[in-house]
């Protein structure tokens, strides 16, 4: 397989704490007509499954710098922006979990990866829970669902009202000042302090993603498909990582005693955004996890 090289060098150019050990590439992967992914791949193909990392809402591959380091040392990890994410293919229609997991399985078939663990952090929780719902766990070893539950979708607004209001609120913000509203949600997912350049390079990401693809993906993630009729297929084994101060963290109890083979760990001293917060503990979390399976 060729990559157009990005090299980690580039990665942690943007994002410096990620040391530079294990070598990443970029690759552009079609997935769909007209559709193709920018992935980030690091470590090299072996027995072990290939680790498949899924960014939640208007954020990259790069977000993952760390872990592909870390990991990449031992695992073949993959790092994916979503269809109208970072560089991957902007498209006006098919911007749903639903379409994103097909998206997923195409590219876990171009590249040939073998059995693979699923990670998926925020909107990436609601993709992983439709990849299950469509496609099973046959060729799935392990999952892990990041600071995020699973959406019951449109029928569950009069139980979350006031949580619903709240989202449909930022969505006009988000239209009338795309920019400040990016830096403000990646301080509010965000609380370890970052250097000047690195958290701008993580705004720019964000705002790849047009406002209007932007509103349409927040309202299917979460308003959308009611994705819990997946939960009883997740039949391997599962790993829910919650930030100790998640609004959900609730939510993210229930859901790991809804699985049926699954266990949480609760992450202090972090925000939303767990593995950028507190990455060595994050990484130690997976670690034993994959190791486990």
């Amino acid at each position: 397989m060729k990559f157009r090289t990005l090299s980690v060098a580039a990665v942690c150019l943007l994002f410096p704490f990620a040391a530079a050990h294990a070598a990443s590439h970029s690759e552009m992967v079609p997935v769909a007509q007209g559709v193709r992914l920018h992935v980030l791949e690091a470590g090299h193909a072996s027995t072990r499954p290939t680790l498949l990392l899924i960014p939640g809402w208007r954020l990259t591959a790069s977000i993952w710098a760390r872990q592909l380091d870390s990991l990449g040392q031992d695992w073949h990890v993959i790092a994916v922006d979503p269809r109208s994410q970072g560089d991957s293919t902007m498209t006006g229609d098919g911007d749903t979990p639903e379409q994103r997991a097909r998206d997923y399985h195409a590219l876990i078939a171009a590249m040939h990866t073998g059995p693979v663990v699923l990670v998926g952090w925020s909107q990436g929780v609601q993709d992983v829970a439709a990849y299950v719902d469509r496609f099973g766990v046959q060729d799935v070893k392990g999952i892990v669902l990041v600071d995020s539950t699973i959406s019951k979708g449109a029928a569950d607004i009069p139980n979350r009202l006031d949580f619903t209001v709240q989202q449909l609120k930022l969505l006009p913000l988000l239209s009338a000042a795309p920019r400040d509203f990016t830096a403000g949600m990646m301080h509010a997912i965000i609380s370890r302090p970052l250097p000047e350049a690195e958290f701008a390079a993580i705004v720019d990401q964000g705002m790849k993603t047009p406002p209007a693809i932007s509103q349409a993906m927040l309202v299917a993630d979460m308003f959308g498909v009611d994705r819990t009729r997946a939960i009883a297929k997740f039949k391997i084994p599962t790993l829910v990582i919650a930030s100790s101060r998640s609004a959900e963290l609730d939510a993210e109890k229930a859901l790991a005693a809804a699985l049926p083979d699954a266990r949480i760990e609760i992450v202090e001293n972090a925000a939303h955004a767990v593995f950028v917060d507190q990455p060595a503990q994050f990484d130690t979390l997976l670690k034993a996890f994959l190791k486990g399976l």
